[in-house]
């Protein structure tokens, strides 16, 4: 029979974050630097330079929240290489809701 142990790893946290047109990018306390592709989070994919740009670290530098876009990714699942889990469905209906919410703007 055999047995799997996971260790409980000590997660390095988050410094500093950048995010350009096509790329998440983070530092970290240990010294690495991870960037991953932004089409793995579609909503800072399709969220404006300002909106990627407003975000605070949470959880003592567990994660990286931007409050505009309403996503919260982990330093854990960047680690992981584990992209966002949000369905079709919902980001779809965020999608049309920020469409409808930037129209009604617009007429004002």
């Amino acid at each position: 029979m055999t047995s799997l142990t996971i260790e409980t790893l000590e997660l390095p946290i988050i410094q500093n974050v950048e995010v350009t047109d096509t790329t998440l990018s983070v530092d970290l306390s240990d010294g690495r630097s991870i960037a991953v592709p932004l089409a793995w989070y579609p909503r800072l994919l399709y969220g404006s330079t300002a909106e990627r740009n407003d975000w605070r670290l949470i959880g003592g530098g567990e994660g990286i929240h931007w409050n505009e876009l309403d996503e919260d990714i982990s330093i854990k699942n960047l680690i992981l290489g584990q992209p966002s889990g949000e369905s079709q469905k919902s980001l779809q209906r965020w999608l049309n809701n920020r469409a409808s919410a930037e129209r009604a703007s617009a007429e004002l």
